[in-house]
Order: C-alpha cells, then sequence, then structure tokens
C-alpha cells in the first residue's frame, strides 16, 4: 500500500465538508515547522523531503472500494468517488535535506487547493517527524567525538521501513556507516558490520574454540577489513591473546589493507580499551584499530573520550534508530493563509502561537559564518533589502530594544526554502547520499562552535522580520478584541 494514505480519518472527514461547503478548491497555505528540538539542543537536521515528495505522487492510486473502508454509508458514496480522482497539483517549497534548521522556520510550505494541502499532513509528519528525530540524535551522537561512528540500530528500529530510513538520516547527519544492507542498496551508503557472539560459540563453548573461530574468520575475510569480537569469554585473558594469535598465525600485521582491528562490547570500555592498546602495541600491532559498541549514545561517548579511552571507532545503535531519548519528534503542521486571508491559530501557551502568512527564511553570514536567520513575509521589506543586499536590521520578536544591524557589503544571505514541485510536478531532483551528508557537514561547518555543543548550547539568534511581526500583532489583536465582547 502506498504511503500516501497512512493518514487519519479525520483528513478525509474535514475534506468532506469542505466538498461540502465548496472550499476544497480554494488555495491554502500549509507551512510544517517544529516548536522545540530534542535534548534541550538549539537546531534540528532536516531529513525525509525526498520521501515526502514521493509520498505525495502516490495520490490517485486507490479504487472506490478502498475510501469506502472507512468511509462507509451512502453519505459518503460520491465523495469517495471523487477520491480516487484526487491528485496532488499544487506547489511546494522546502528545504534542502541535510540542512539546519531552526524552531518555526518552514521546513515545508504547501501552496494547493484546501483539500490536498490537508490531507498531506498526517503522512508527510510520519515521514520527517521519524526521520528528523533520527538524524538530529545521530549529530548530536557525531558532534561528541572526532572518532568515526557507525549507525548499528535496525533491530531496535521501529519496523523495516523505520531501519532503511532511519539509517539513511544518521548518514545525513555524520554517520559513517550502517550496519543495514538495504540502507546500502537504496542509498548507497557504505555497510559495515563485524561478528556476533554467536558467530563464536558456533564452534563450541571453550576458550580454544573461541582462537578457532577468529581463524576461520581471517581465513574467510583475507583482504576484506577484519574485525575480531573479543568478549564472548573474557576480553582480556581470552579475547585478546586469542585475536593477537590468529592475527600472527594468519600474517596479518600492520601492513595489512584495508584494515584489521578487535571490537569491544561490554565491561569498562575505557579500562579494556587501553589495556588492550598497550598489549597490542607491544606486541607490534600498532595499527590494530578499536571498535567499541554496547548501548552507547552522545553522553557515554563524550565521558569515554574525557577518559582518554583508546577507541579509534564506535558503533551506535538504538540511541541513534530510535532517537532513545527524545523519540518523537515535534513537527506540526499548521495552516497560514487561506485565499488571500492569512490565518493562526492563538494559544494560552505563547510558544504555540504561529507565525501567518505565506513565509521564507534566510540565513545571514559574515565571513562563511551563520550570524542569523530571519523569516519574512515573501516580498515584504526587509525580505526585499536581502535580497538587495541592502542595509538591515534584525529585531528580537521577544525584545523589540533588542536590534542588530547588518551594514550593505558586510553580509551574505542564503535563502533556505527552495520550490521543489510545481503544478503538482516535480522539478528539483532529488540530491545523493553523500551530497546530503556534505550539505550536513558544511553547514555545521558554518556555525559557531558554542552552537555545536552537546551541554548547554549558545543559541542561534532566529528572528521574524517587522512585517511580519506586525501581521501577526494585528491579527492576535483583532481576535483578542472580539474575545473580549463575546
Amino acid at each position: 500500500m502506498v504511503n500516501s494514505y497512512c493518514s487519519d480519518k479525520y483528513q478525509y472527514t474535514m475534506a468532506k465538508t469542505f466538498v461540502d461547503k465548496g472550499l476544497d478548491k480554494t488555495v491554502a497555505i500549509f507551512n510544517m515547522f517544529y516548536r522545540t528540538a530534542p535534548d534541550n539542543n538549539n537546531w534540528a537536521v532536516v531529513s525525509g523531503i525526498n520521501e515526502v515528495l514521493e509520498m505525495i505522487g502516490g495520490f490517485g492510486t486507490q479504487p472506490e472500494s478502498f475510501f469506502r473502508k472507512f468511509l462507509p454509508g451512502e453519505n459518503y458514496a460520491d465523495f469517495c468517488r471523487m477520491l480516487t480522482t484526487v491528485r496532488f497539483t499544487g506547489d511546494v517549497y522546502a528545504m534542502e535535506e541535510g540542512q539546519i534548521a531552526f524552531p518555526r522556520q518552514p521546513l515545508i510550505t504547501v501552496v494547493a487547493p484546501l483539500l490536498e494541502a490537508q490531507i498531506l499532513e498526517t503522512p508527510m509528519l510520519c515521514i520527517m517527524n521519524h526521520q528528523m528525530a533520527v538524524a538530529t540524535k545521530a549529530s548530536r551522537v557525531t558532534r561528541s567525538t572526532t572518532k568515526p561512528v557507525s549507525e548499528f540500530g535496525s533491530r531496535r528500529a521501529h519496523g523495516p521501513w523505520a531501519a532503511l530510513h532511519g539509517a539513511k538520516a544518521a548518514y545525513t547527519a555524520g554517520c559513517v556507516s550502517t550496519s543495514n544492507i538495504l540502507a546500502t542498496t537504496e542509498f548507497d551508503i557504505s555497510s559495515t558490520g563485524t561478528m556476533a557472539h554467536s558467530y563464536v560459540t558456533a564452534f563450541g563453548c571453550s576458550v580454544r574454540k573461541e582462537y578457532d573461530a577468529f581463524d576461520a574468520y581471517i581465513k574467510s575475510h583475507r583482504g576484506e577489513g577484519i574485525i575480531l569480537l573479543l568478549d564472548t569469554y573474557d576480553t582480556l585473558k581470552s579475547g585478546i591473546p586469542n585475536a593477537l594469535k590468529a592475527f600472527k598465525d594468519n600474517g596479518i600485521d600492520d601492513s595489512y589493507q584495508p584494515f584489521y582491528g578487535i571490537r569491544l562490547d561490554s565491561g569498562d570500555l575505557a579500562y579494556l580499551s587501553r589495556k588492550c592498546r598497550e598489549i597490542m602495541d607491544r606486541e607490534g600491532f600498532t595499527k590494530c584499530i578499536i571498535f567499541a559498541s554496547n548501548s552507547l549514545d552522545e553522553y557515554l561517548i563524550s565521558d569515554l573520550e574525557r577518559q582518554n579511552a583508546a577507541i579509534d571507532s564506535y558503533g551506535v545503535g538504538d540511541a541513534i534508530a530510535t532517537s532513545k531519548h527524545n523519540p518523537c519528534f515535534g513537527n506540526v503542521y499548521k495552516m497560514v493563509q487561506i485565499g488571500d486571508t492569512p490565518v493562526l491559530k492563538l494559544s494560552e501557551d505563547k510558544a504555540k502561537v504561529i507565525n501567518p502568512g505565506f513565509q521564507v527564511t534566510y540565513r545571514i553570514y559574515q565571513e562563511n559564518e551563520s550570524k542569523a536567520d530571519v523569516t519574512c513575509l515573501r516580498s515584504d521589506r526587509l525580505a526585499c533589502a536581502i535580497e538587495e543586499g541592502k542595509e538591515i536590521m534584525l529585531t528580537d520578536e521577544n525584545d523589540q530594544t533588542r536590534k542588530t544591524t547588518y551594514r550593505e557589503g558586510s553580509y551574505t544571505a542564503e535563502k533556505l526554502q527552495h520550490k521543489v514541485m510545481e503544478d503538482g510536478k516535480r522539478i528539483r531532483p532529488d540530491t545523493t547520499q553523500q551530497e546530503k551528508r556534505e550539505r550536513y557537514l558544511y553547514e555545521l561547518s558554518r556555525m559557531n562552535p558554542t552552537e555545536r555543543r552537546i551541554i548547554n548550547p549558545h543559541y542561534h539568534k532566529v528572528d521574524i522580520s517587522d512585517d511580519l511581526y506586525n501581521l501577526k500583532m494585528k491579527l492576535i489583536y483583532t481576535i483578542k478584541e472580539e474575545l473580549n465582547h463575546v
């Protein structure tokens, strides 16, 4: 079943009323954005845009009988027949995959007839919330060390689709490889793997048989990267002696290509890695790498780094694949304009008051460092000034006395949302996974180091234009006045 219809029933019950009232063809504008990043982070990593565009292309593929299953009764008969013809005919604007995004900025903007725009909500959020949760967590994990991190979380992912696209999102946000072979075949991501404890015990349950397992593996995989798992019985008394003997007996030394090493998967990783490094160096295996796993996350890796663990590479599973500390990402999808009328949602929770109107975000750079983001109404005064490179002043939405001026010629600016679909057709091709990852790494390099911290990061300057602020305040004031007279 195409995931275009992985939706909530209320998207379609609302749509019927739109049809009944003649609103279904009125052009609406919806923004998808998030309000706060997980783990007290300052920002999130965009992933999932390509899958969203593929999902949008899947409408109009189901027969009437499909819709009748969840919309039974004669009252829905004509509506169900009409739904078989519904295809997306609007425009979509989106950030690039791998881009760094801040709260309230439009990640995706949909401009389309109301019925078409509304029924995108659930499948779009399903795709983007999953991939951005994984990508943002992978970013945190990979930023906790300068060593390579591989994604190993398929067995803990929430289903095969989540494993596949989670591996993609993790690679976008800095992981160097994945254990998932489907991700390799679908996205051309490097795959990696070592061995399981069951491989060692398959040769028999004894220290001698552990050596036999290592010896057989080396003989079977000569010419490939070889990593031996040490902790089936005892890392220091059994694992490392058997591994080094197997390496020696098979002529594996520091000249071996492409690489060779050991894997630690339990115990005190800092202590064991240093002891193994000491033993290997003494025996002349100075280029034997140490790969570590065992329920790692960004906090444990940071702690291992502080303890000077002799670890060369990390494998991280469920912490990334399920975004374990914050498994639910907070993207929302809200209408910001109907016809020519900007709209917003009010709330007693100030953070939930949305920005109205058709918007675009600019990122301001000085000497190739990201200094500020500002979201404008398209073609408002600030947007035009930025496009023309003129002097601009940014005002803090929450403190109107705080202003920052960027003089003409002192900055560059980049538009973050690009048109990717027009009249229902894709106009911007997908990029490769390597290009997505390079986009992320490039944007990360342009951030101030204080904003890249795992703990207590400095917050990036994120504002809205004066015209957007005034429109927002006008709508809020109008509604409040009405409420005062109810």
